[in-house]
């Protein structure tokens, strides 16, 4: 059989065209509407990507979603490798690393709900549902928190709440990194005198670093998209609108298909140079091999 020819596109045809179905044609079709007005009757030209960088719900959301991405990434990524270190040297290593990765089985809605009753408020001097406020009030004698209507508040605790969700998953990737690393590379470095701080810096770092460069980007992503933790617990009220939500509300709630088209085109540039830098690193480690 020569080379080429019609048989790799009997192969390789159903995937193009479910990608074209299903991913460029709403790709395309989405940019369209986002030049046209709430109806999608009358070209508009820019006016709903001017709208989107000079509204203060928009202003907001950006805000808010770039507090996301630097605490939920880094918190997630730096106690998933830390837990995956620990989790190596504990006798119980399985039941450990299950009960981390536990809040992963459980719908992202659930866990919004589950987090929403630990921080349910009641006014002081009244009985305190709430896990939170009932230690914060029972035993430390504070005062109740509005955690979720506090504006000082209730962003670090959505992504608290985001956090709890997405360690186990980090942690179980950098594990398995971690376990690739050669023993005896780390014994070789203990006889040198390093002490755990140092094997930990120069060696464990350095080796998962591919590793942790795949992971944090995939935090990235999740994080410029998170919708399902906000829309349950606080639906971007006092504060807490983040891209996804906005864009949500925008096409649901105001029925305006311009901009809620416009946000997620913004939405997927943002997201584009992230998966564009992860697909060339993938290249480079291969062309390595």
């Amino acid at each position: 059989m020569r080379k080429g020819g019609l048989m790799p596109w009997l192969y390789v045809g159903p995937t193009l065209l479910i990608l074209a179905a299903y991913l460029v044609y709403p790709t395309l079709t989405t940019l369209y509407l986002s030049f046209f007005d709430k109806r999608s009757e009358n070209f508009t030209g820019l006016d709903n990507y001017v709208w989107t960088f000079t509204s203060k719900a928009m202003r907001t959301a950006f805000r808010n979603n770039l507090l996301w991405l630097v605490l939920f990434t880094a918190l997630t990524v730096s106690l998933g490798l830390v837990l995956a270190v620990l989790a190596d040297r504990v006798r119980y290593e399985s039941p450990f690393k299950s009960v981390i990765f536990l809040p992963m089985a459980i719908s992202f809605v659930g866990a919004g709900v589950i987090w929403k009753f630990v921080y349910a408020y009641r006014p002081a001097g009244k009985p305190q549902i709430g896990l939170l406020n009932a230690l914060w009030s029972g035993w430390l004698g504070q005062e109740p928190i509005g955690w979720l209507v506090n504006r000082s508040t209730n962003n670090l605790a959505l992504i608290i709440a985001g956090v709890w969700i997405w360690t186990g998953f980090c942690m179980v990737i950098l594990s398995a990194a971690y376990k690739g690393i050669p023993k005896e590379l780390l014994e070789a470095a203990r006889v040198d005198g390093a002490n755990e701080w140092q094997v930990f810096w120069k060696i464990i770092i350095p080796t998962m670093k591919p590793t942790l460069a795949v992971v944090t980007t995939t935090m990235i992503i999740n994080v410029l998209k998170v919708f399902d933790i906000v829309y349950v617990m606080t639906n971007g009220d006092y504060g807490t609108e983040v891209i996804a939500n906005r864009m949500y509300k925008e096409m649901f709630h105001f029925r305006h298909f311009g901009r809620a088209s416009a946000i997620a085109v913004i939405l997927l540039l943002a997201i584009v140079p992230v998966m564009a830098a992860n697909i060339r690193r993938f290249q480079e480690q291969e062309a390595i091999r």
